[in-house]
């Protein structure tokens, strides 16, 4: 067993919270050195953190094909947006105040308490007796996956060294992943076979087996932290930034339900969505001008932001988030619409994709581990990516099984490739006291990013479908179609205007996929911004920074 592997603590004198901070922050890097964790805790671990970031992307995407049924048991089409924007303003407006929990409590009982969130989420929304009820659910659960994923890589940063990380990390992100992609054909099977509201009640069952692979197993802290008495009574209200999160979620919501709204029920150019994209840019700047205030007690402090690395990671992960949950979207909705497959059938043919991005995740993963360099993976990952969504902007009703299952393996290897990049960059880059703070940065902007641009692909595929019917089957009602939806049009169209229609679902989803091959061009050129750094080195660094 190698020396870096071994857990190790070095006791000192207890330190009195009342001294100076800096004396305070010297103090625990001189003296305190993790305890790592290992053997059978480390697997329990493992599995606990990796089904809940499993459950959180599952949640994302599974409600997608359940819509139709609970719309017509609550007779609530109008509410169809909010069963899925919910979960997602909830979650983005509370993401930068988590990493204040996480720095100043026990990341365990931190995560426990934001998964317990979840869970009643969950259980709300499967007993829902009306739409309110599954829509104030959704935003619950919302809250609690707001500190999950979060949580997830503060517990992996404490319990294992930087250069097992990666390959620790590829298992949990290629699995949980499972969960994005997965979710169409999990809530296809529960919708048909059962009831919807096992979309939700599964959560249960997996949350009690999360209790208990986590409850009993001792996770260490980052670094030492004060009592949570001590933290309530003295510094709760000065450490928080309550300001800054007051400013920072009216402002996300505003932007939401800009986007949310832009196209549905109301147009770009209306007065609700200028009002809201005006409020909301209008209170990110006060929000601004208030974290520069606060300096480094900031909910999201200016030497995070200025910082190259942290950057660049967030953009990333904004750009990998926001592909990947459009691809979630409409890659069923090509099979489903055009292809005319059942939910269950379209959730099988994601399976090329979805094994090819396992694979890939945890191959990168234990090569990172064993070569030490991120960056390459990255690169590759973004260029994989682009081509593959390039050759999926190809997709016509008449494309052939090997062919689309190809494309799909090019983006599952790609994604695979760059997923775990922006946080094995972040943890290597950035020191113990601001790992909590930028990794819910970087999650943050996961979220934005999965929001902006599926609201984006929303807007070109309904505009593809407005400029395309017309051109394909003149005869046909654009309108009729578009709001028949997308599985609903097909009763419709007469079978003789249905080839032309199909033609022009396919060509206005194959401009989503241009949209992702953009997003994947992004990809590469932020890939570039996350250093030419080795996880061994920054091994090597922390070792001598302990000596010294």
């Amino acid at each position: 067993m190698s020396e870096d592997s071994q857990p190790r603590l070095v006791k000192s004198e207890p330190i009195p919270w009342d001294h100076d901070q800096n004396a305070e922050s010297s103090n625990e890097s001189n003296e305190y050195e993790p305890e790592w964790v290992e053997g059978r805790a480390l697997v329990m671990m493992i599995a606990g953190i990796t089904l809940v970031v499993f459950l959180m992307l599952l949640d994302m995407s599974i409600v997608s094909t359940a819509i139709p049924k609970i719309t017509n048991q609550f007779n609530s089409l109008d509410d169809v947006a909010w069963y899925g924007s919910a979960y997602t303003i909830s979650s983005a407006a509370l993401q930068p105040l988590t990493g204040k929990f996480y720095t100043n409590f026990s990341s365990k009982w931190t995560f426990l308490s934001f998964f317990s969130i979840f869970e009643v989420g969950s259980l709300i929304c499967g007993v829902a007796n009306s739409s309110k009820m599954l829509i104030v659910g959704r935003a619950i659960a919302g809250m609690g996956s707001s500190g999950m994923m979060n949580g997830a890589l503060n517990i992996l940063a404490g319990a294992v060294p930087i250069k097992k990380r990666p390959a620790m990390i590829g298992i949990i992100m290629g699995f949980g992943q499972l969960g994005l992609i997965g979710g169409p054909l999990v809530g296809g099977a529960f919708t048909t076979y059962s009831t919807w509201r096992w979309c939700f009640y599964m959560n249960l069952p997996i949350g009690a087996l999360v209790g208990a692979l986590l409850l009993f197993t001792r996770i260490p802290d980052q670094k030492p932290k004060q009592p949570a008495r001590e933290i309530l009574r003295s510094v709760f209200l000065q450490k928080f930034d309550f300001i800054g999160f007051s400013l920072f979620a009216p402002a996300s919501i505003m932007l939401l339900l800009a986007l949310q709204y832009g196209g549905n029920g109301s147009s770009w150019d209306s007065a609700t969505v200028i009002g809201l994209f005006c409020g909301s840019v209008a209170t990110f700047v006060v929000f601004a001008l208030w974290e520069r205030h606060m300096g480094i007690e900031a909910m999201i402090p200016g030497h995070l932001v200025c910082d190259q690395i942290v950057l660049s990671s967030s953009l990333l992960s904004m750009m990998i988030f926001g592909f990947t949950m459009t691809l979630s979207y409409y890659l069923p909705m090509y099979f489903q619409s055009v292809r005319g497959k059942s939910a269950l059938v379209s959730g099988v043919n994601l399976l090329p994709n979805i094994l090819c991005q396992l694979v890939m995740a945890v191959t990168s993963g234990v090569l990172t581990s064993k070569l030490g360099y991120y960056l390459p993976w990255g690169v590759l990952g973004a260029i994989l990516d682009a081509v593959g969504n390039g050759l999926l902007s190809t997709l016509s009703p008449a494309t052939s099984v090997p062919t689309w299952a190809g494309y799909e393996s090019l983006v599952g290897f790609g994604r695979g490739a760059i997923s775990q990049v922006p946080m094995i960059a972040i943890q290597n880059a950035v020191k113990a006291d601001d790992i909590s703070t930028a990794m819910a940065m970087m999650t943050c902007a996961q979220t934005f990013g999965g929001s902006i641009f599926l609201a984006v692909a929303e807007v070109i595929f309904a505009q593809g479908l407005r400029t395309k019917i017309p051109e394909y089957a003149p005869t046909v009602n654009a309108e009729a179609v578009i709001q028949a939806g997308a599985t609903g049009f097909r009763q419709v169209v007469s079978a003789q205007d249905l080839p032309a229609v199909l033609a022009a679902y396919a060509k206005s989803i194959d401009r989503v996929f241009s949209l992702n091959t953009a997003l994947s061009c992004a990809q590469f050129v932020f890939a570039w911004g996350v250093g030419w750094r080795s996880v061994k080195k920054g091994m090597e660094e922390d070792k001598e920074m302990d000596k010294s």
